[in-house]
């Protein structure tokens, strides 16, 4: 799929929002991606994540036994890339601020997985589940997100698979520009829910 594709997927669902947004990782931005109104319709979401499992793929990253994501936002991707990719789907969870594999989710020492996400601003949240992921000894051979709106940026530590690019500039909450300062701020984001 094509940047436009992906883009246009968002803005057929609503999701592809502007104004001034406080995003998950603290920073300010005047584009918002809600993802959860793409998802919402499990054929748009078939249609990602699909492409998202070809190009997991055609990379070489298609050899592995579980797919593995952060909560909240990476669950439904993950879930459908692996049904593309014929591997089971799990996902981490925040316990007192720390990831953890809960629900009787395992992953034997060595056993090769990939992270799958949503969208990557920062890559907090991917460098924080394959943290946990490695101190119970799991091979995390590449995350893959729907959409880096980082443009490459994000470091996470292990290769980055992205559907696509979108760079959207984001900035601290002391540095916006006047036009978006102007603008109420609004947190549309799942971070801090417990």
């Amino acid at each position: 799929m094509t940047t436009d594709e992906v883009l246009d997927l968002f803005r057929d669902s609503g999701a592809l929002l502007e104004g001034h947004f406080i995003l998950s990782s603290g920073l300010r931005s005047p584009i918002f991606l809600q993802k959860a109104k793409v998802f919402m319709h499990p054929q748009k979401a078939e249609k990602l994540c699909r492409a998202l499992a070809e190009k997991l793929r055609a990379e070489g990253y298609g050899n592995v036994s579980q797919i593995v994501s952060p909560a909240v936002g990476g669950i439904i991707p993950g879930y459908e890339t692996a049904r593309h990719m014929g591997v089971p789907a799990i996902y981490t969870e925040r316990v007192e601020g720390r990831f953890q594999l809960r629900r009787g989710f395992e992953i034997k020492p060595g056993e090769k997985v990939l992270v799958v996400e949503d969208i990557v601003s920062t890559g907090l949240s991917i460098r924080e589940c394959i943290e946990c992921l490695r101190e119970i000894g799991a091979d995390v051979v590449a995350a893959a997100c729907l959409i880096d709106r980082s443009g490459g940026e994000a470091d996470i530590g292990v290769p980055l698979v992205s559907l696509t690019r979108y760079k959207v500039p984001a900035y601290p909450a002391d540095a916006l520009p006047p036009e978006l300062a102007a603008i109420p701020a609004i947190k549309p984001g799942s971070r801090g829910l417990q």
